[in-house]
C-alpha cells in the first residue's frame, strides 16, 4: 500500500532516545523494510528540518529523505485542499491549511495518510481521504482483504 506519512510519525521515528512504540512508527518500518512505497513532499522535510537542531541532524534527515518519491504540489493542488479544507470547515473540523495540502497530495495520489494527528481522520469522514490505523482502531470497520479502502474510514494494515 503506497503511504505518505506525516511528520510527526517522521519525528517520532527519528527521535535519538529510542523506540517511541506507536504502532504508526512500526507501521512506517514495516513499509520501508518491505519495500512499499513512502512517499514525502517538501513542506514534511521543512517542518522535519524546523524541529531537529544542528547541522548533524540536518544531514541525516537530508540523506534519508534523498531516497523518499517526493510531491510538488501544483495550482490544481491548492486549489483542491482548498475546497478540501472548506468542506472540512462546514463540518466542524478546523483542517490547517498545510495540512489540507497534504490531504489532498494524497487523495490525487491515492496515497494512504500514515498520520498521528487525529484530525486528519475527521477530515477523511468528510472527503476520500485514506487514513491508516492499526487494526483495533478500525473494529473491523474496513480492511484491506482483497479490496480498496473505503475513502473516509480506517485502513487498517497489519504490522509487525
Amino acid at each position: 500500500m503506497p503511504l505518505f506519512v506525516d511528520t510527526g510519525v517522521w519525528s517520532l521515528a527519528l527521535r535519538r532516545d529510542g523506540d517511541s512504540g506507536a504502532s504508526e512508527v512500526a507501521a512506517l518500518r514495516a513499509a520501508l523494510d518491505g519495500g512499499d512505497l513512502v512517499v514525502t513532499t517538501g513542506l514534511v522535510l521543512q517542518e522535519l528540518l524546523h524541529g531537529f537542531a544542528g547541522p548533524r541532524d540536518r544531514e541525516a534527515i537530508l540523506e534519508r529523505f534523498a531516497a523518499l518519491p517526493s510531491l510538488g504540489p501544483d495550482r490544481q493542488d491548492h486549489a483542491d485542499a482548498a475546497g478540501l479544507r472548506n468542506g472540512c470547515r462546514r463540518a466542524g473540523i478546523e483542517l490547517g491549511t498545510i495540512d489540507a495540502l497534504l490531504a489532498q497530495l494524497c487523495v490525487r495520489h491515492e496515497l494512504t495518510m500514515l498520520t498521528t494527528d487525529n484530525v486528519f481522520m475527521m477530515a477523511a469522514g468528510h472527503c476520500p481521504l485514506r487514513v491508516w490505523r492499526p487494526p483495533s482502531a478500525c473494529d473491523g470497520k474496513d480492511d484491506l482483504a482483497g479490496r480498496q479502502p473505503v475513502p473516509g474510514r480506517c485502513v487498517a494494515v497489519t504490522s509487525p
